[in-house]
């Protein structure tokens, strides 16, 4: 069986900003607690399509350190959820060879969801079909601070040299020291219709294609995602170079 780092790496990085469950509900005359739970839906439905479309990497922005400001019952609401997904889809994590993994901060989590956090970690570790990454009280911006204060404590007592960018990389994610740092993102999609990337995945997404769709994020599934990729492979990408010349 491949090693997850193979699997990551043979695959694209695909990131969503999943946005729009409320917007979705209120449409529908429902409270946005009904949105969340039709998102959790979707997210099921991604998960599952995502290795069939050769996504190596799926980072979805599930909770940002700024969503601490809504009500919260919403707050409360949105925790259950993660709470009950990460519960409810372990085992079919761990039967489909799916690695879940959380990033963000784990300090402000309620006990319980940090226990369901752990547990699902640990679980799935190791699976070789799909890297998943949950960004659950993110924030692109405190990463990178956090990664440039980390790397700066650890140059100061060894005095080592090398490539910084590559190090700084290697420390945006300290929950997972030992799985190498997540390759660059190379599609991101933000559902919802906003066109904005909201402090999520910031260092990540320098050279990432951007897609956004005015499709809800409750509405989004397997073909939503295939036509957002279909768009990605139209694109030339050229990393900051020329365009390629047709010769002959």
């Amino acid at each position: 069986m491949q090693s997850t780092l193979d699997a990551a790496t043979r695959g694209l990085h695909v990131a969503i900003i999943m946005d729009g469950n409320g917007r979705w509900a209120a449409v529908r005359g429902k409270p946005r607690t009904a949105g969340h739970r039709a998102g959790a839906k979707a997210v099921r439905r991604t998960v599952e399509a995502a290795p069939g479309l050769s996504i190596g990497t799926l980072t979805l922005y599930a909770f940002s350190s700024d969503n601490w400001k809504r009500p919260p019952d919403e707050v409360a609401t949105l925790m259950r959820l993660f709470r009950d997904y990460l519960r409810g889809q372990t085992a079919r994590c761990v039967e489909k060879g799916v690695d879940l993994r959380v990033i963000g901060r784990r300090d402000r989590l309620p006990d319980d969801v940090l226990a369901a956090v752990r547990a699902a970690e640990e679980s799935t570790a190791g699976g070789s079909t799909l890297v998943l990454r949950l960004a659950v009280d993110y924030s692109a911006r405190d990463a990178i601070a956090a990664a440039a204060e980390l790397l700066a404590r650890e140059g100061a007592r060894s005095g080592a040299e090398g490539d910084v960018r590559e190090a700084l990389s290697g420390h945006l994610d300290p929950e997972h020291p030992g799985a190498g740092a997540a390759r660059d993102v190379d599609l991101l999609i933000r559902t919802g219709g906003e066109q904005r990337l909201s402090d999520f995945l910031l260092w990540e997404c320098a050279y990432a294609e951007l897609y956004f769709t005015p499709v809800m994020w409750p509405d989004f599934g397997a073909e939503q995602l295939e036509a957002a990729l279909a768009e990605f492979r139209r694109r030339e990408r050229r990393f900051g170079g020329l365009a390629r010349v047709a010769t002959g």
